[in-house]
Protein backbone atom coordinates (compact mmCIF):
# COMPACT_ATOMS: atom_id res chain seq x y z
CA UNK A 1 0.00 0.00 0.00
CA UNK A 2 1.66 2.82 -0.91
CA UNK A 3 0.87 6.57 0.60
CA UNK A 4 -0.18 7.60 -2.63
CA UNK A 5 -2.89 5.47 -2.52
CA UNK A 6 -4.49 5.89 0.67
CA UNK A 7 -5.96 8.65 2.95
CA UNK A 8 -3.68 9.23 6.09
CA UNK A 9 -5.38 10.22 9.49
CA UNK A 10 -4.17 10.77 12.58
CA UNK A 11 -5.13 10.12 16.09
CA UNK A 12 -5.07 12.75 19.21
CA UNK A 13 -3.02 9.96 20.47
CA UNK A 14 -0.21 9.93 17.97
CA UNK A 15 -1.62 6.65 15.97
CA UNK A 16 -1.79 7.21 12.13
CA UNK A 17 -4.23 5.16 9.93
CA UNK A 18 -4.04 4.97 6.36
CA UNK A 19 -7.22 3.76 4.75
CA UNK A 20 -8.39 2.45 1.64
CA UNK A 21 -11.36 0.38 0.59
CA UNK A 22 -12.88 -0.53 4.05
CA UNK A 23 -9.00 -1.58 5.12
CA UNK A 24 -6.71 0.96 7.63
CA UNK A 25 -3.26 0.38 8.35
CA UNK A 26 -2.24 1.56 11.87
CA UNK A 27 1.06 3.10 12.68
CA UNK A 28 2.81 5.50 15.15
CA UNK A 29 3.32 8.96 13.94
CA UNK A 30 7.04 10.30 13.20
CA UNK A 31 6.35 12.79 16.51
CA UNK A 32 5.51 9.67 18.50
CA UNK A 33 8.33 7.47 17.88
CA UNK A 34 11.07 10.22 17.93
CA UNK A 35 9.20 11.16 21.22
CA UNK A 36 9.33 7.89 22.85
CA UNK A 37 13.58 7.08 21.82
CA UNK A 38 14.10 3.89 20.88
CA UNK A 39 11.70 1.37 20.47
CA UNK A 40 12.88 -1.91 22.17
CA UNK A 41 9.26 -4.54 21.57
CA UNK A 42 5.97 -4.24 20.71
CA UNK A 43 2.82 -5.94 21.98
CA UNK A 44 -0.07 -6.23 19.58
CA UNK A 45 -3.19 -8.07 19.14
CA UNK A 46 -3.76 -11.33 16.68
CA UNK A 47 -5.20 -11.69 13.67
CA UNK A 48 -8.88 -11.95 14.26
CA UNK A 49 -9.23 -9.78 17.31
CA UNK A 50 -11.54 -6.70 17.63
CA UNK A 51 -9.91 -3.45 18.43
CA UNK A 52 -12.22 -0.28 19.60
CA UNK A 53 -12.12 3.26 19.11
CA UNK A 54 -10.83 4.88 21.66
CA UNK A 55 -9.67 1.60 23.58
CA UNK A 56 -6.00 0.52 24.27
CA UNK A 57 -5.26 -2.18 21.43
CA UNK A 58 -1.15 -2.63 22.22
CA UNK A 59 1.54 -1.01 23.60
CA UNK A 60 5.15 -0.49 23.04
CA UNK A 61 8.28 -0.63 24.79
CA UNK A 62 11.16 2.29 24.69
CA UNK A 63 13.97 2.81 26.57
CA UNK A 64 11.81 6.06 27.89
CA UNK A 65 8.68 4.13 29.00
CA UNK A 66 5.63 1.88 28.25
CA UNK A 67 3.11 3.98 25.40
CA UNK A 68 -0.37 2.41 25.28
CA UNK A 69 -1.82 2.04 21.67
CA UNK A 70 -4.85 3.84 21.68
CA UNK A 71 -6.89 2.70 18.44
CA UNK A 72 -8.16 5.15 15.72
CA UNK A 73 -10.97 3.19 14.74
CA UNK A 74 -12.65 0.25 15.57
CA UNK A 75 -12.07 -3.08 13.33
CA UNK A 76 -11.32 -6.38 12.85
CA UNK A 77 -7.62 -7.38 12.49
CA UNK A 78 -6.26 -8.63 9.36
CA UNK A 79 -2.92 -8.93 9.83
CA UNK A 80 -0.11 -7.59 12.08
CA UNK A 81 3.44 -6.27 11.11
CA UNK A 82 5.38 -9.17 11.74
CA UNK A 83 8.57 -7.86 11.63
CA UNK A 84 8.19 -5.98 14.47
CA UNK A 85 8.57 -8.86 16.48
CA UNK A 86 12.62 -9.25 15.75
CA UNK A 87 12.87 -5.03 14.53
CA UNK A 88 10.68 -3.07 16.47
CA UNK A 89 12.95 -0.39 15.56
CA UNK A 90 11.27 -0.48 12.06
CA UNK A 91 9.15 1.62 13.27
CA UNK A 92 11.36 4.23 14.37
CA UNK A 93 13.64 4.11 11.18
CA UNK A 94 10.47 4.19 9.13
CA UNK A 95 7.19 4.92 10.96
CA UNK A 96 4.91 5.43 7.72
CA UNK A 97 5.81 2.47 5.87
CA UNK A 98 7.70 -0.82 6.94
CA UNK A 99 7.24 0.36 10.18
CA UNK A 100 3.20 -0.02 10.10
CA UNK A 101 1.26 -1.98 13.14
CA UNK A 102 -1.97 -3.76 11.89
CA UNK A 103 -3.85 -4.09 9.48
CA UNK A 104 -7.55 -3.55 10.55
CA UNK A 105 -11.06 -4.09 8.42
CA UNK A 106 -12.93 -1.09 9.14
CA UNK A 107 -15.72 -1.72 11.02
CA UNK A 108 -17.79 2.21 11.18
CA UNK A 109 -15.81 4.41 8.68
CA UNK A 110 -17.44 7.24 10.76
CA UNK A 111 -14.89 7.64 13.19
CA UNK A 112 -12.35 8.43 10.37
CA UNK A 113 -13.83 11.66 9.60
CA UNK A 114 -13.02 12.89 13.52
CA UNK A 115 -9.70 12.10 13.04
CA UNK A 116 -6.91 14.89 11.93
CA UNK A 117 -5.37 15.24 8.26
CA UNK A 118 -1.42 15.51 8.58
CA UNK A 119 -2.22 19.50 8.52
CA UNK A 120 -4.16 19.61 11.26
CA UNK A 121 -1.79 17.00 13.15
CA UNK A 122 1.36 19.18 12.69
CA UNK A 123 -0.90 22.06 14.20
CA UNK A 124 -1.97 20.05 17.26
CA UNK A 125 1.63 18.67 17.66
CA UNK A 126 3.30 22.13 17.99
CA UNK A 127 0.17 23.46 20.32
CA UNK A 128 0.23 20.76 22.31
CA UNK A 129 4.24 21.25 22.90
CA UNK A 130 6.68 18.46 24.26
CA UNK A 131 4.98 15.90 26.66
Amino acid sequence: MGQEEKTLKVSEHHIWVGIRDQHGLFGLTNYSQTELGQILSVDLPEVGDQVERGEVFGEIESVKTVYELVAPVSGTVLSVNGELENHPSLINEDPYSEGWLIEVKVGDSSGVESLMDMDEYYHFVFRAGPK
